[in-house]
């Protein structure tokens, strides 16, 4: 399994929103190359980094702190925030993104997720980000009536790399993973699924752990790891 340790960028710094809300924003540095650099010195084998900006207004923003982030690191970097183009993709994959994350469009447009799958397969990751079991969008600003487990059916044969599901009410939140939820949703599809969302300390990473022969192959975390409340050093080791 992976600990992916999360990069969420506003205004070029590095932030954490509690449950989404882009008007509750916590500042944990503004170096993300430097945040980044110690998250590979520690031992992490791939970064999750969110353009946060861009996932509110729909186009990227924070392109200068991903560029420094990419040429800090030797680690594959998944990305999302803002990606709902073929251009945008194809620009951020030919910047060294080893993965784009489609969270929006992916409710909006289907279609436009399988045929991203087809230009670029394996780099294509679904992120399915969920209030009360339905998919919200537009940087988590509007919940649909569609159930995150309805959605991640449409990629099934699509070729996605993984789902992404991310409990909105649990993120940034500190109150521990929804870990039911994810199993549920990794039990119901074939496609490889990631947690998000809640993680505080190691008892959250042993219950993902417990959950690996669902379909769950990683989780990840940023306000624990910011706070100082798990040990990554620990946790890596567990999922190992």
């Amino acid at each position: 399994m992976i600990l992916f340790p999360a990069i969420d960028l506003k205004d070029g710094q590095c932030v954490r929103l509690l449950r989404g809300d882009i008007n509750n924003v916590t500042v944990f540095g503004d170096d993300p190359a430097q945040q980044a650099r110690q998250f590979v010195d520690a031992g992490c084998e791939w970064l999750h980094v969110v353009d946060l900006n861009g996932a509110f207004t729909g186009t990227p923003v924070n392109e200068d702190a991903v560029r420094s982030i990419l040429a800090e690191v030797e680690i594959p970097v998944q990305l999302g925030g803002g990606i709902r183009t073929m251009k945008t993709i194809e620009r951020w994959i030919g910047l060294g993104v080893r993965r784009v994350i489609l969270g929006t469009v992916a409710l909006r447009d289907p279609a436009f997720v399988k045929e991203a799958c087809q230009a670029w397969p394996g780099r294509i990751a679904v992120g399915i980000d969920a209030r009360g079991g339905k998919v919200a969008v537009e940087g988590w600003a509007e919940t649909s009536n569609v159930t995150a487990h309805d959605l991640a059916l449409l990629f099934e044969d699509a070729g996605v790399s993984a789902i992404i599901h991310t409990d909105i009410e649990r993120d940034g939140a500190m109150q521990g993973v929804n870990i039911d939820a994810s199993r549920t949703l990794a039990e119901g599809i074939t496609t490889p699924v990631i947690v998000s969302g809640g993680v505080t300390d190691l008892s959250d990473i042993r219950a993902v752990k417990s959950a690996e022969g669902s379909g769950i192959v990683g989780v990840i975390s940023g306000r624990a790891l910011y706070d100082g409340t798990l040990d990554l050093g620990a946790a890596l080791g567990i999922l190992k």
